[in-house]
């Protein structure tokens, strides 16, 4: 892939953010996603590469979403393999909270995990544990290999999980193991590539969203840390829709490979809400806007930071947009 097409896919996250941070606290989830993936869609199509949306957030008959096998880019240049999330946290957005991205991640065709939007189980950890533990072992199994491996003990290992009543049992075989847990309200991307950062937490264990774990894999490599997965399909529908992608066996455990493919991956972010990770969008005085972002590469592991100000019209209608 052209390294240009990081600033190009960028711009996109940034237009994405702006429209979306426009929803902040005003309790209207579905409008702020709307928003994102309309500023999204509209600026792929002048983006040189012949992309398909590999794994998102909806299916074809689901719009607005930017939907699984939809098309993107001017249909010239490199054939490109797209995995998105035009808001990842849209309640976050909608009530005011920490944590929302507009995030993609692109590789070369063939690379990233074709699968429908479901529930993966995933198992996120940093350089330090990359290759070393497995999402077939018990819990307990993974704290105390983990354990020696870091050469820390499990009262000061800190594991992060989404905040679920479907977590229930790991996390009470999480309190019962003595290691810390940081509950995550929302943010399933961030959450797994914060195990990543060799700061706070350790391990990022659990189940989200498909998508967010191939985007989160895409970090993860980028940093030199692993992902690993297993797709949860509820009921027949949804094993149908994974043996119609292709996975035969969709309950196989899925290991990098399988997520992002063997060549090089991009990741990109843009902070919509504040966050550990990304600032959100900030709106200054005369008519500015500002917005910053993370550029990822894993071929060569570069992470670069990117603070843009952006100017619109002096009569400027605040949700939709547009000049008035």
């Amino acid at each position: 892939m052209e390294r240009h097409l990081a600033l190009e896919l960028v711009r996109i996250t940034e237009a994405a953010a702006l429209d979306a941070a426009r929803w902040t606290g005003r309790g209207d989830k579905n409008s702020a996603d709307e928003a994102a993936t309309i500023a999204m869609r509209s600026r792929f199509n002048s983006v040189t590469m012949d992309g398909t949306v590999v794994i998102g957030e909806g299916e074809m008959d689901e719009a607005p979403m930017l939907y699984i096998g939809e098309k993107l880019g001017n249909h010239r240049g490199s054939k490109i393999d797209i995995a998105v999330d035009p808001l990842e946290g849209t309640e976050t957005v909608a009530n005011g909270l920490n944590n929302a991205i507009s995030v993609i991640a692109a590789a070369p065709q063939g690379s990233l995990l074709h699968a429908p939007d479901i529930y993966m189980q995933k198992l996120a950890v940093g350089p330090a544990l990359a290759g070393k533990l497995s999402l077939d072992d018990p819990i307990e199994t993974t704290l105390d290999k983990a354990s020696g491996i870091l050469n820390k003990p499990l009262s000061e290992m800190t594991v992060s999980i989404l905040d679920r009543e479907r977590h229930s049992v790991l996390i009470a075989a999480l309190r019962k193991a003595g290691v810390r847990i940081k509950l995550l309200s929302h943010g399933d991307v961030m959450g797994a590539v914060e195990a990543a950062m060799e700061k706070e937490v350790d391990l990022y264990v659990g189940s989200g969203g498909a998508p967010e774990g191939v985007l989160a894999a895409a970090a993860l490599k980028c940093l030199g840390g692993e992902m690993q997965g297993r797709l949860l399909p509820d009921g027949m529908e949804e094993y149908s829709r994974c043996i119609r992608m292709g996975h035969r066996q969709p309950d196989q455990l899925l290991k990098m490979e399988q997520l992002i493919g063997h060549g090089n991956v991009m990741f990109v972010a843009t902070g919509v809400t504040p966050g550990d990770f990304l600032q959100g969008v900030h709106y200054l005085p005369k008519h500015k806007a500002e917005t910053h972002s993370v550029i990822m590469h894993s071929q060569n592991r570069t992470i670069s930071y990117l603070t843009t100000t952006h100017h619109y019209p002096e009569q400027y209608d605040t949700l939709t947009g547009a000049a008035i």
